[in-house]
């Protein structure tokens, strides 16, 4: 298979999420929009101003980059799962990709494609229903910094998502992992508070919350401040990375769960 067909297998798998997610878009990005708006209004109109200043900013502005991240967590990882999922239960397109000379790789590429995209723009979506909230967008510290860890936690959570699609038999098998181990990581990694606030015995915990350190390099990019070491939260995003894309491969190239 010549780098041309592979680039043609890739294009089709990505565009064809892409075309599904633009047309169901009540389902793909306005539930994060609305979610969004709701936490705004709670954290910024009535908790805010009673918390007052987080690591010196208002509380509302230490919250959003926290918000931005958990629709990018939550959307890229749902998407490639469930993506994952209706091709081989629903479509059953996963069999004509099995047959073809498609290699682990660009199918891997393929089912991630539409999870980074979903999950970059409903966190630029998010991020500008803040800007009506907030002043935090108009002005970051580093939009390089911001950017970047956008594209590593989609990358992330759209491999975790694949191997959840791989392995999940119905489509409670989908809704298990979000609902009981993201949203709780999510949760009690940093979104709401600095880990600086929090007994000792609470901030060991926080520490060895994976998404804390993805939740602090992207807020780090916002504010300028972080609650570790910057180095650390890449280090830990490249380990995850690398460990998810050797668990996809290994599954795809054993054809584990693909078969139904």
């Amino acid at each position: 298979m010549n780098n041309y067909r592979r680039w043609i297998s890739f294009y089709t798998m990505v565009r064809r999420d892409v075309v599904r997610m633009f047309r169901i878009w009540v389902q793909t990005f306005l539930p994060s929009v609305v979610t969004s708006v709701l936490y705004f209004l709670v954290f910024g109109t009535v908790l805010g101003s009673r918390i007052g200043d987080m690591q010196g900013v208002p509380y509302m502005t230490f919250v959003v980059p926290g918000l931005v991240m958990l629709s990018i967590v939550t959307t890229s990882y749902s998407n490639t799962s469930f993506t994952f999922f209706s091709s081989k239960f629903f479509a059953r397109s996963i069999d004509e990709i099995l047959v073809s000379p498609t290699p682990p790789w660009v199918m891997i590429a393929g089912f991630i494609g539409g999870g980074l995209i979903r999950g970059l723009l409903t966190g630029a979506i998010v991020l500008l229903v803040s800007v009506f909230f907030t002043e935090l967008s108009l002005s970051v510290h580093s939009a390089l910094i911001i950017l970047g860890f956008a594209l590593l936690t989609c990358l992330v959570f759209a491999l975790a998502g694949l191997v959840n699609g791989i392995y999940a038999k119905s489509i409670d098998g989908i809704n298990l992992v979000p609902t009981f181990v993201l949203t709780p990581l999510v949760y009690l990694g940093g979104v709401f508070y600095s880990v600086h606030s929090l007994p000792a015995w609470w901030q060991a915990i926080t520490y060895a919350n994976p998404l804390f350190y993805l939740i602090n390099g992207f807020r780090y990019g916002f504010l300028g401040t972080a609650d570790v070491s910057l180095w650390i939260s890449v280090a830990i995003l490249g380990t995850m990375i690398v460990v998810l894309v050797s668990i996809n491969w290994y599954l795809i190239r054993k054809g584990l769960g693909l078969r139904q």
